[in-house]
């Protein structure tokens, strides 16, 4: 059987499976290829599939890649039917000069006329199409240029098993070790219109083959001075495997060769591992004796929504440039790296686009507050010029902060874990400098104290620098326009030393003090909303505590501001506080909130009552739906799963009612 009836002409055996017992008695005959009228061997071997089809298969070795390799294996004979343009040749001169097609059709006729052809099928299979003009591509046998790879390999397998060159993920080893393992010669010669040509000349007289660096001006063996050069091109990804030190201006000694090789780190994506990387490591290996790079990253590819890869025959490629047009280049980088992990796919997800632009939005937005609060400032002391002890307890808390991001932050980034460390920074400026830390220090910049004030536009200067270059390799253009607005700056944020952890900004208590206060305020907010009490309705904020007395005495201006409260009480009993009073605890501090203070009792219990009776309908409506077969046999699965998570929720909503009741 055959998809390709032309080849026949070249079958040089047919070949079973050795353990395929219908053909046992007849492995080492001969039987007669039809049309060349020609005894060719019957042979055993391995690759063929006792179940496919007969079970007999006729090789071809010109002319197919699997049947070269049996013909290698049983020493056959290779004998070619057409040439480079799929024009037959002359082993039946009434086909000379056909091409494929045409001599496939009379090929078929002879067969029948025969009465060697059993029957005829349509069959599907994969056809190789050129890209371009879509023409099937012939496999056919033909001389090119090998490297021999066993002992360029061993060094190379040796470097990554004793882990002088690492990959990032680990687990990637296995794909290189894989293809290294069971390496076989490459071939390098490609016919092709651009690239190195093969530097091997070829005399024109008598045809002797001269390989060299640089083009001989006489045959070596005759001294004939007309040469010719090979006109095989060396495959892109040989030149590609040279890039580590060609690039620096090998073969020559040159200063940035000396400088910059070995390099420190590869980044590319697991799809190449063996076309390129393993590439450059066996040829820096071979050429400079030295590794070419310590460490591998790789990255995962960019998918679209649903995870497919992105591909014209889709129509699923984004087009960068419109996206930075609608977005910036920084929304487009941070929206590639937050929250990715090494070697995994991306999914390319618009939300995650408005999400950068947000957070580029806040981040310029709190810039413009704190160059705000430092305008008309002529010129503002260093943070290392200042006495920190005499900070406040917010300022001690948000240095302290951002010294163990900067700490976690480099751990991240040597350990390759880009998307951690972009979300630490995302979280630290969004939450901690921006929703909390600015918030706090807005009382100190519009009050009278001169020396706080002073402290908190340090704080600030120092604060949003050190965020801006943490940031910096993520979203390099808009922290760099800001950088360069703010005091006590370098030439460019490029140039500037990048944030490291600082044992002077240490202040392990403060920073434990003030997010107690935190879980106090975030707790007396989530009290107000559950109550639907409106922001500019003040109360009375009761502390008891014996230990946090000093803590709260220098944080009431912004316990005030955040707690929504007008007046602040310290005791170290519940003497004299409500019964009713509601109540915030933390570790060491209770928080009393008057109840009358807030809302009119009766008038929430009303309210309450109503949202108890919606909430009640729907979930007999929801209960009543999922124990109706009829839905529950019939819905989608997503459907029912929909309807129980409605009814989880709103069983959750009564609980809190009855709670708040």
């Amino acid at each position: 059987a055959t998809t390709r009836p032309e080849t026949m002409l070249g079958d040089t055996a047919v070949a079973v499976h050795p353990e395929d017992e219908r053909y046992k008695d007849i492995v080492g005959k001969t039987c007669i290829l039809p049309i060349m009228n020609k005894e060719i061997p019957i042979i055993a071997d391995d690759f063929v599939e006792k179940e496919f089809g007969t079970g007999c298969v006729k090789i071809t070795p010109a002319h197919d890649m699997n049947d070269y390799q049996a013909g290698l294996r049983n020493d056959l004979e290779i004998v070619e039917v057409f040439d480079d343009s799929s024009i037959m040749g002359d082993l039946v001169p009434e086909y000379k000069g056909l091409t494929t097609l045409e001599a496939r059709k009379l090929i078929v006729q002879k067969l029948e006329e025969i009465g060697a052809l059993v029957k005829t099928e349509n069959y599907t299979h994969n056809v190789g199409k050129h890209d371009r003009c879509h023409s099937t591509v012939e496999p056919k046998i033909s001389e090119q240029w090998f490297v021999k790879m066993k002992e360029l390999a061993e060094p190379a397998i040796r470097a990554v098993k004793e882990d002088d060159i690492k990959f990032v993920p680990k687990r990637y080893e296995k794909t290189y070790f894989n293809w290294m393992e069971n390496i076989q010669d490459w071939c390098i010669s490609r016919q092709l219109w651009w690239g190195h040509r093969i530097p091997a000349y070829y005399c024109n007289k008598c045809g002797h083959m001269h390989v060299s660096k640089i083009a001989p001006s006489k045959c070596e063996k005759c001294e004939h001075t007309e040469m010719s050069q090979d006109e095989n091109l060396l495959d892109t990804w040989f030149s590609s495997a040279l890039w580590p030190f060609s690039t620096l201006g090998w073969p020559n000694k040159t200063e940035d060769l000396e400088t910059f090789y070995p390099t420190n780190v590869l980044v590319t994506a697991y799809d190449i591992i063996f076309f390129w990387v393993a590439r450059m490591i066996f040829s820096g290996l071979e050429l400079m004796k030295q590794k070419p790079f310590s460490d591998v990253l790789i990255h995962g590819i960019v998918r679209d929504s649903q995870g497919r890869k992105m591909s014209k025959s889709l129509g699923n490629g984004i087009d960068p440039l419109e996206v930075i047009e609608k977005y910036s280049t920084d929304a487009l980088r941070f929206s590639l790296v937050i929250g990715i992990s090494a070697g995994n796919d991306i999914k390319y997800m618009p939300e995650k686009l408005d999400q950068a632009s947000n957070f580029a939005n806040k981040l310029w937005n709190a810039a413009k507050f704190v160059l705000m609060n430092l305008d008309g400032v002529a010129e503002l002391p260093k943070i290392e010029d200042i006495d920190l002890s005499k900070l406040e307890y917010e300022d001690k808390w948000i240095l302290s902060k951002i010294n163990n991001l900067s700490k976690e932050v480099n751990e991240n980034i040597n350990n390759y874990d880009i998307g951690v460390a972009t979300q630490k920074v995302y979280d630290f400026i969004w939450n901690e400098f921006c929703d909390w830390y600015i918030e706090i220090v807005k009382t100190r910049l519009y009050g009278e104290n001169a020396e706080s004030k002073l402290n908190a536009q340090i704080v600030l200067n120092t604060i949003l620098m050190n965020s801006l270059k943490l940031l910096h390799p993520i979203m390099p253009f808009v922290t760099e326009e800001i950088y360069q607005e703010l005091y006590n700056i370098d030439e460019s944020i490029m140039i500037s030393e990048f944030p490291s952890y600082k044992t002077e900004w240490n202040f392990e208590t403060e920073e434990n003090n003030v997010e107690k206060l935190k879980e106090i305020i975030v707790g007396i907010r989530n009290l107000r909303a559950n109550l639907n009490v409106h922001p500019s309705k003040k109360s009375e904020l009761i502390f008891v505590t014996k230990t946090a007395k000093d803590l709260i005495a220098k944080s009431e201006g912004f316990l005030k501001k955040l707690g929504f409260s007008d007046k602040i009480t310290v005791q170290e009993d519940k003497t004299g506080i409500a019964q009713n009073a509601m109540s915030v605890l933390t570790d060491g501090i209770e928080v009393y909130i008057p109840f009358e203070e807030l809302v009119d009792a009766e008038e929430e219990r009303k309210r309450l009552e109503g949202e108890k009776k919606k909430v009640l309908a729907e979930i007999e409506r929801a209960t009543k739906m999922l124990s109706n077969p009829g839905f529950v046999n019939k819905a989608p699965e997503a459907k029912i799963n929909d309807e129980k998570a409605k009814l989880s929720k709103y069983q959750d909503m009564l609980k809190s009612i009855e709670e708040r009741l």
